[in-house]
């Protein structure tokens, strides 16, 4: 496998994987232990690795959201709680559910994870992507399952701040962009019907031109895994299997 195949078959799980923790039941009963609902956990925390910075820096780079979710998520919490505390307790929360779920991973897998994904994401370039860089600044766990689960959720940022760029540089509307993702996933971002682009076969083309570009820049950064291609496809795919059927550390 090269590291364009790996992009490819990294995609799909490292979103699903990444994102697992993010309203689990103990994220949310954390969330409501510090005074917050599940979605301002999720945009306070998510946000807060990159510090106290405005609304409008967090609507930049969670593009694909609109200015009204944003504003619920992020600004509405942000004037009861210090961004920075908060990404660390929602670390805590993703730390939590990997030991409630990645039980029967191996050791070396989630070493090779965590390790990888923390030396893929270091050669990004700088202000690519913003929350992998946040990530990276405020937290470098030891212990082999939490520094496995960490790597996943680094990879998952990376891709989403290259994708966020690919689709910015052909001229797409992150707000297309999320509505081809799906209606669902449209709506959970706030938007609304009157967001809703006109779908053509162009803007079709340009979404897989920006997936594809995605995938390019993605390989271009995992090169750096050395060789250790399959081996890494397998380590996560080890993880993406583990949210099927969860074991919980010392089960």
């Amino acid at each position: 496998m090269d590291s364009l195949e790996l992009a490819r078959a990294l995609s799909a799980p490292i979103q699903t994987v990444g994102a697992a923790f993010y309203f689990a039941p103990g994220t949310r009963e954390r969330a409501h232990a510090i005074g917050l609902n599940a979605f301002e956990f999720y945009g306070l925390g998510r946000a807060g690795v990159m510090g106290d910075v405005e609304p409008a820096r967090v609507l930049e780079v969670f593009a694909f959201f609109s200015p009204a979710a944003i504003e619920g998520i992020y600004s509405v919490p942000r004037a009861r709680r210090s961004p920075l505390a908060t990404a660390r307790d929602y670390l805590e929360a993703a730390y939590a559910f990997a030991e409630a779920t990645f039980g029967a991973v191996g050791l070396d897998a989630l070493e090779l994870v965590g390790s990888g994904g923390r030396r893929v994401a270091e050669g990004a370039r700088a202000g690519e992507a913003p929350l992998a860089e946040g990530y990276l600044a405020i937290a470098d766990p030891v212990e082999p399952l939490h520094r496995g689960y960490l790597g996943a959720i680094l990879l998952r940022e990376l891709r989403g701040g290259v994708h966020l760029e690919a689709v910015r540089a052909l001229g797409l509307s992150p707000a297309a962009a999320s509505y081809l993702e799906g209606a669902d996933n449209f709506a959970l971002h706030g938007f609304t019907d009157v967001d809703v682009p006109e779908v053509t076969d162009e803007l079709r083309a340009t979404k897989a031109a920006a997936e594809d570009r995605t995938d390019e820049r993605m390989a271009e950064l995992l090169g750096v895994l050395d060789g250790s291609a399959d081996e890494f496809a397998a380590a996560v795919a080890a993880m993406r299997a583990a949210l099927d059927e969860p074991v919980a550390v010392g089960h």
